[in-house]
């Protein structure tokens, strides 16, 4: 029986003649696992992706939802507060006097319109306390456009007010 010789494994040299991305390539190994993997990855992305966004837009809404519960206690508490006001007799009496101008027999009130400045007219002119008469014949302006209205056939865009003589 003839006993076979074993055969030694030389490592063969490859020509130099490749890149340096070339050789990063070629030393990749792939295997079968490696392509389920990155199917399993892809096929989580795909699937999990319109889950996270709904999550995203559910936890918006959540946050806007908790600002306006917020705002809406401050609102309640401010109206509660202002039951409590509501509830106090003087504080009844305050508005009441100062809303209602109420006053108690015997209590003397002063009203005070204006801050006390000079007025004045649209044009600057000083109004006057005094009464004065007009300087217009108002029945003839009133006769005058009465005849006016009756007797013209303009458009009341044609017409003009009419000239008054100043006496």
């Amino acid at each position: 029986m003839a006993r076979r010789q074993r055969t030694q494994k030389v490592p063969v040299a490859l020509p130099s003649m490749e890149s340096a991305p070339e050789q990063w390539l070629r030393n990749i190994r792939l295997s079968g696992f490696t392509f389920v993997m990155l199917g399993l990855i892809i096929l989580a992305v795909i699937v999990l992706a319109p889950s996270l966004r709904l999550v995203i837009e559910q936890q918006q809404q959540l946050a806007e939802l908790t600002t306006d519960v917020e705002q809406q206690k401050e609102a309640v508490a401010d109206l509660e507060s202002n039951v409590d006001r509501w509830s106090d007799p003087a504080y009844i009496e305050a508005q009441a006097r100062d809303r209602l101008k109420y006053v108690f027999p015997g209590d003397f009130t002063y009203s005070v319109k204006g801050d006390g400045s000079e007025l004045t007219t649209t044009d600057g002119a000083p109004i006057s306390t005094e009464i004065q008469t007009t300087q217009v014949d108002w029945v003839h302006t009133v006769v005058s456009s009465l005849f006016t209205a009756g007797l013209t056939d303009d458009t009341a865009a044609e017409l003009e007010s009419p000239q008054v003589p100043v006496p």
